[in-house]
C-alpha cells in the first residue's frame, strides 16, 4: 500500500514544551518509532507541522532590524529543512540500512488573490496571555487568535493549488525511497504572468497540503497523527464522545474547532471523497492500530 502520513505540529512539540533541540529530537524519536512498522511494509511519504518552529523563528526575526527578518516562505523553507532533517535521521535508525529515506524542500503553488490573504487565521508561534497578545498586536500589528485560554499569532493560510515537485516525489517513492516532503505545508509560491515563480507571505495549512500529496500521489491511506487519540464531538465537556467510524458526509456535518481540528476533518474528508481511500485520525502512537 502507498500511505501519506501527516504529523501534527503538536505530535512533534507537545503543548507547553519549549522549542529547544532536545525536546524536539525526543519527540520525532517517538514519531519515528512509531511510523516504522509502517515504513517496513508500505510505500510511505511523511509531511509534518511546522507551526511553533516557523513561529518562533518569525518572533526571532521580529527583534532584529524590520528590513533584516525574513520573509514567512523563507522561514517556512528553513523549518522544513529543519525538522526534514530531524526525521530522516532518526527514521533511518530504526530501518535497515538498505531502505532509504530523502526529504525533499517542496514548492506549493497558491492563488495571490486567495481570500485567506485578507483574513490572517493560521495560529503559528507560541501562546500568549491575553494582555501579552493586546500588546503584540499594538506594537508588530499581528493579528492573533484564541488558541483555548490563550492567543496565538495568525498569518494568511491560502488554499494549496498544485505541488511543484511532485513529479520528483513519485520518482522517489518509485524507486523505494521514503519521502519527507510538504513538511509545514510546504513552501508557498505564486506564479507570475510570466510562468515564473516567487514566494509569498504566508503559511499554508499542513493538514490541507497533506491531503493534497495524498490525492496526487494516488495513496490507499492517508493518516492524520497528532496528540489526540481521535475525534471527539463537544471535545473538552463533560458529554465529549470520540466519534470511531465516519463517512465524511456525517464527518460534515459536525462542527469542531477551527485552527486544530476542523482542518483534519476537513483534510481527511476530501482526500476520501476524491480517491475513495482510507484516512484515520489519532494518535501518534496508535499509528499502525489506526492503519489496521
Amino acid at each position: 500500500m502507498r500511505i501519506v502520513i501527516a504529523l501534527g505540529g503538536n505530535a512533534l512539540l507537545h503543548r507547553g514544551e519549549s522549542l529547544t533541540a532536545d525536546n524536539q529530537r525526543r519527540n520525532v524519536q517517538v514519531a519515528t518509532a512509531a511510523m516504522a512498522p509502517i515504513a517496513g511494509k508500505h510505500e510511505l511519504v511523511i509531511s509534518h507541522g511546522n507551526g511553533p518552529q516557523v513561529g518562533l523563528l518569525a518572533l526571532q526575526g521580529a527583534t532584529g532590524q524590520p528590513d533584516a527578518a525574513y520573509p514567512l516562505d523563507i522561514l517556512d523553507a528553513e523549518t522544513e529543512g529543519m525538522i526534514g532533517y530531524l526525521i530522516e535521521q532518526e527514521l533511518a535508525n530504526h530501518l535497515p540500512a538498505e531502505r532509504r529515506v530523502a526529504t525533499l524542500l517542496t514548492q506549493i503553488e497558491v492563488d495571490p488573490e486567495d481570500p485567506a490573504f485578507a483574513y490572517p487565521a493560521k495560529p503559528i508561534g507560541p501562546v500568549y496571555t491575553k494582555g501579552e497578545a493586546q500588546r503584540l498586536a499594538q506594537q508588530r500589528g499581528w493579528s492573533l487568535v484564541p488558541d483555548g485560554d490563550l492567543f496565538r499569532r495568525a498569518v494568511p493560510s491560502p488554499r494549496p493549488k498544485r505541488i511543484l515537485e511532485l513529479a520528483v516525489i513519485e520518482l522517489l517513492v518509485s524507486q523505494g525511497v521514503i519521502v519527507i516532503c510538504a513538511g509545514g505545508g510546504g513552501i508557498p509560491v505564486v506564479c507570475r504572468s510570466d510562468g515564473s515563480l516567487a514566494g509569498i507571505e504566508a503559511v499554508i495549512d499542513k493538514d490541507m497540503a497533506s491531503s493534497l500529496l495524498a490525492c496526487a500521489l494516488k495513496a490507499d491511506a492517508f493518516l492524520l497523527l497528532t496528540d489526540v487519540d481521535g475525534v471527539y464531538v463537544d471535545w473538552g465537556e463533560p458529554e465529549a464522545r470520540r466519534l470511531a467510524h465516519l463517512s465524511p458526509e456525517k464527518a460534515l456535518a459536525y462542527e469542531f474547532a477551527p485552527g486544530s481540528m476542523a482542518p483534519k476533518v476537513k483534510a481527511a474528508c476530501d482526500y476520501v471523497q476524491q480517491t475513495g481511500g482510507i484516512a484515520g485520525i489519532g494518535a501518534l502512537e496508535d499509528a499502525s492500530a489506526i492503519l489496521r
